[in-house]
């Protein structure tokens, strides 16, 4: 009997915390139903800040004046990430993480490794992650894409033509305007099969039962 078979397609931007811990936590959730479904997994274009220079900004002052809260707030927050984190194997060094940054080259590099190899798609977007979120370096500056493609297990060349060529433009573009069209205006968000939604950075119990849910597969206790 064959096992279900599930697409999905992991909208995220990888200056998003949450969507740090949201992978994490969609991760061990995928480990806990191996061998009863298969999955794909893709990875897809979500901008928090296009309009971001390329300098970047202090993470603070762009936080406290994006959403309107408190230095106070900023820190609080903080802490519970590092916690919400934690629990899903994810390091946060919020020390580090001192600015934020443009992310469209990262989203360049990650699209022309989902044409190449899922797999080093996937490992592509983990190293982004940790180094932006774990040791605050500029996930847009050449030196760090390449150093993380390497660590992907991508060709380094190929990896420097992508970014030093602005290859990909239009294509990333036209996906991002393709989930933004579809109603995806915070991430991460999980889109299953093209139809369902599982959004926020969700701990692993939910992103199992609703992907069971999907599936068809008896709920687990």
């Amino acid at each position: 009997m064959s096992r279900p078979a599930l697409t999905l397609d992991f909208v995220s931007d990888v200056v998003c915390p949450w969507c740090a811990v949201g992978l994490s936590a969609l991760e061990i959730a995928l480990q806990r139903l191996a061998g009863e479904i298969d999955v794909q997994l893709h990875f897809q274009p979500f901008e928090l800040n296009p309009q971001m220079p390329p300098e970047g900004e202090d993470i603070v002052e762009h936080l406290t004046r994006k959403y309107g809260i408190t230095p106070e707030q900023v820190r609080r927050n903080g802490d519970a990430l590092r916690e919400r984190g934690a629990a899903v194997g994810f390091a946060f060094d919020l020390q580090a993480r001192s600015r934020t940054w443009n992310s469209f080259d990262a989203h360049r590099l990650l699209h022309w490794a989902g044409t190449t190899d899922p797999a080093a798609q996937r490992a592509l977007k983990h190293a982004l992650l940790r180094a932006y979120h774990g040791r605050g370096e500029n996930p847009g500056a050449r030196e760090v894409l390449l150093r993380c493609a390497a660590e992907a297990g991508l060709d380094a060349d190929a990896a420097a033509r992508v970014v030093d060529s602005g290859a990909f433009v239009a294509e990333v573009r036209e996906r991002e305007r393709h989930w933004q069209q579809l109603g995806i205006t915070a991430v991460p968000s999980v889109v299953v099969n093209g139809q369902h939604l599982i959004q926020g950075g969700q701990p692993p119990e939910v992103f199992e039962r609703a992907l069971r849910q999907i599936a068809g597969l008896r709920a687990f206790a």
